[in-house]
């Protein structure tokens, strides 16, 4: 079925902006046999008791805990005292916590039928507007899913990686020989000049960058708690954020209507237009039928939730990890004057291209290590739609019941010392070849983009943005983190708190050429 491998965008939004079960296929085979034996015999099967649940005060339950400490403590202090899988209870909602890759499979792999992703990301609806997302039936949805895989495959990200050096390029030209500046900033800037060239299109970039950048953060500034649990309450940031898509639907489908129009005029949508924007419009349903302007709109927004918010607080945080660690500075650096020096004359002739960024190992497994650490959201939610059974990590096996709230919380499995050596350390080294830790782990071990059925099919993309960004800067700055090493923000957005201040010199280094 379309869909299977490729991930929700709103996933990756929503996960990114809030505070898994498994039953092995030979557990499977076990107790589908064990049933049998005891139908054989007349003997019912014993019913199998919930998952441990945590103490706390009555009716608060673990609420004020998570209050006065951290989630991320509440969580880890469970899973040493209850295990693998546990249940936390507030107010009466009940989450029950799944735990490392061994608990991880059904939760990931599972079908929509028995662990839902839309009945969680409802609350998405009032930002991507009505007609995608989970305002859809599920298979309408997979199609749109198709349609985002599409603009997203490695063919379109070559065309895209030229664009995406051209404005970084320009923006950072900007900077002087010397100065300070704060790096989430500008590394949120120079994101949104990336969006707008290669999602949004040339018009929007040439024309009405401003207004789509203010729309886009009043968009953002719409989502509070409040909003997770009464999305549609007439609160004064949600009249923005209705404002401000009402606005955005007219600026896109303005565009869309333009460039039908020359297409339908015979000029075509040009060389340049190799944009996400083009690739949504050209989309078409299995039933040979277009996409909206409506749907281009929401299917563009739906992007740039998932993109913009991850890849600035990835990269910035990669950032600060390098800055703090000199010793993976210098060879995230000395890669980049490797990569540029490929002649017998040692001469700066490579061209910074797809190709390039793709070999850019170091750098790579340094986002990598970076986002382990500093993961774009506290926990991966689902919702059981049918009783599944697991089984713990210590054999005990439990009962989940139907409608039950389930989540994989990366800020503890990114840190568990079964799997990572060290787990608390900044080690790129640890996915190098002949260690790669994720992988000794099993192919849930590491799951920062998701997995299963919902992986994050914009891992690709978001790679090579936050690898432009940061060899750009590694070839032509040296940098100093003058702030002290951020803490994260909180619970729920996970991005570093408060200014990232950070001082350069322009060095020189041979610039690489670039085709433009």
């Amino acid at each position: 079925m379309e869909g299977h491998h490729t991930a929700t965008l709103a996933d990756t939004w929503l996960t990114a902006t809030m505070a898994i079960a498994v039953l092995p296929i030979v557990s499977v085979l076990i107790l589908t046999a064990t049933k049998i034996g005891r139908t054989i015999v007349g003997v019912a099967p014993p019913k199998r008791k919930g998952p441990p649940v945590a103490e706390g005060a009555p009716l608060l339950g673990v609420l004020p805990a998570i209050l006065t400490r951290s989630l991320q403590d509440v969580i880890c202090d469970q899973h040493s005292k209850l295990g693998s899988v546990f249940t936390l209870s507030s107010l009466g909602v009940k989450v029950t916590f799944l735990v490392g890759p061994e608990v991880s499979a059904h939760f990931f792999h599972a079908a929509e039928s028995d662990i839902s992703v839309g009945d969680v990301y409802k609350v998405t609806v009032p930002i991507f507007g009505k007609g995608v997302g989970y305002d859809v039936d599920h298979d309408t949805r997979n199609e749109q899913h198709r349609f985002f895989a599409d603009t997203l495959r490695p063919a379109k990200l070559r065309s895209h990686a030229s664009l995406m050096v051209r404005e970084v390029e320009e923006y950072f030209a900007r900077w002087g020989q010397s100065g300070t500046v704060d790096l989430k900033q500008e590394v949120e800037n120079v994101l949104l000049l990336i969006a707008s060239r290669c999602l949004l299109g040339k018009e929007v970039r040439d024309h009405m960058h401003d207004e789509v950048s203010s729309l886009l953060r009043e968009l953002i500034g719409g989502l509070h708690l409040v909003s997770l649990f009464f999305p549609y309450l007439p609160t004064p940031a949600h009249r923005r954020r209705d404002r401000a898509r009402a606005r955005l639907e007219e600026i896109f489908s303005g565009i869309a209507r333009l460039r039908r129009s020359s297409s339908s005029a015979g000029r075509g949508a040009g060389d340049d237009d190799h944009d996400m924007l083009q690739g949504l419009l050209d989309s078409r349903y299995r039933d040979g039928r277009g996409t909206t302007e409506a749907e281009v709109t929401g299917l563009l927004v739906a992007l740039l939730f998932a993109g913009h918010h991850t890849s600035a607080t990835v990269t910035t945080w990669t950032a600060a990890r390098l800055l703090r660690h000199a010793e993976w500075l210098h060879a995230a650096t000395e890669e980049q004057r490797r990569l540029l020096q490929r002649n017998d004359q040692n001469e700066a002739t490579a061209v910074i291209d797809y190709d390039v960024l793709l070999r850019m190992d170091v750098l790579h497994r340094c986002v990598k290590e970076a986002l382990r650490l500093h993961p774009v959201t506290p926990m991966i939610l689902r919702r059981a739609r049918r009783p599944f059974t697991v089984r713990a990590q210590d054999g005990a096996e439990y009962e989940v019941p139907e409608g039950r709230m389930l989540a994989s919380p990366l800020v503890v499995n990114n840190l568990l010392q079964g799997i990572y050596r060290e787990p608390d350390v900044f080690d790129p080294d640890r996915f190098a070849a002949g260690r790669e830790e994720d992988r000794v782990g099993g192919d849930l071990a590491y799951t920062s983009f998701g997995a299963g059925k919902h992986a994050c099919m914009g891992e690709g993309y978001a790679y090579l943005q936050i690898k432009v960004i940061l060899s750009h800067l590694l070839r032509n700055f040296e940098l100093q983190l003058v702030s002290p090493f951020p803490e994260t923000e909180n619970m729920i957005s996970m991005r570093p708190k408060g200014e990232v201040m950070v001082s350069y010199r322009r060095r020189p280094l041979l610039q690489p050429a670039v085709v433009h």
